[in-house]
């Protein structure tokens, strides 16, 4: 019962959030803050529903000024609820184009002037790579979940090249964003308040780096976040 009131409640607030949105997109549109008052938007409401608290310890990620490449861990579609407290300003994402399709999210995350990627066409995705390294340059920050896929599990998978590239490409720093595993033990049909830790990490510099610097730096990257997850689940009560 809790549960199916918890999902209904969650798709009229995704509802509400996609219009009132669209209004805001529509005055303002691809303006690089816009993913920054949507994630919020989503985000606040969505956590208090489900009965998460967020504790965030991302210093490091706000004191960065825009212009800087953002890796996170990726557990699941909740994470737009999770990670909407801490998106910081003039910051946008790359995510796959069938997002686009999604009825009000997809007009949303185009009006923020994210990055949609067209995986299964090699041309458009280099394009769209060219164009973040565009933005990166025009002081706007990158986000992008760098195991390409949801991963719930305790390992994170191997990250894809194409963030650290990037960052190389425009010589900006890394800043690693860390979220505790929280996918396996949510539940929707309990009262029972969860704590989900947002931990981000210092920036890895790549000033002076080149791609052949890549392996190790992906390296540095995902051993440095897998450590501090590891960390993070020491620190919560998991009864």
């Amino acid at each position: 019962m809790l549960y199916s009131l918890r999902m209904l409640l969650l798709g009229l607030h995704f509802l509400l959030v996609g219009a009132v949105g669209l209004v805001i997109g529509l005055c303002r549109p691809f303006n690089p803050d816009n993913s920054r008052i949507f994630a919020r938007l989503y985000s606040l409401p969505a956590t208090w529903m489900m009965r998460i608290k967020v504790k965030s310890e991302v210093g490091p990620l706000w004191d960065q000024p825009p212009g800087c490449v953002i890796v996170a861990n990726h557990q699941s579609n909740f994470d737009l609820f999770i990670l909407g407290h801490v998106v910081p300003q003039r910051t946008v994402a790359i995510g796959k184009k069938s997002l686009g399709w999604i009825p009000l999210f997809g007009q949303l995350f185009w009006l923020g002037g994210n990055v949609l990627v067209d995986r299964q066409n090699a041309y458009q995705a280099r394009k769209a790579m060219q164009q973040t390294t565009r933005t990166l340059r025009n002081d706007t920050s990158i986000w992008i979940f760098p195991e390409g896929t949801r991963n719930p599990e305790a390992k994170l998978l191997a990250f894809k090249k194409g963030a650290f590239h990037m960052a190389v490409e425009a010589g900006v720093p890394i800043v690693p964003v860390c979220v505790s595993r929280y996918a396996r033990r949510l539940s929707l049909n309990s009262w029972r308040q969860r704590t989900v830790i947002v931990r981000s990490l210092p920036p890895i510099a790549t000033t002076g780096m080149t791609q052949q610097d890549l392996p190790a730096l992906i390296e540095h990257c995902r051993t440095q976040m897998q450590q501090c997850i590891d960390h993070m689940e020491n620190e919560l009560p998991h009864a």
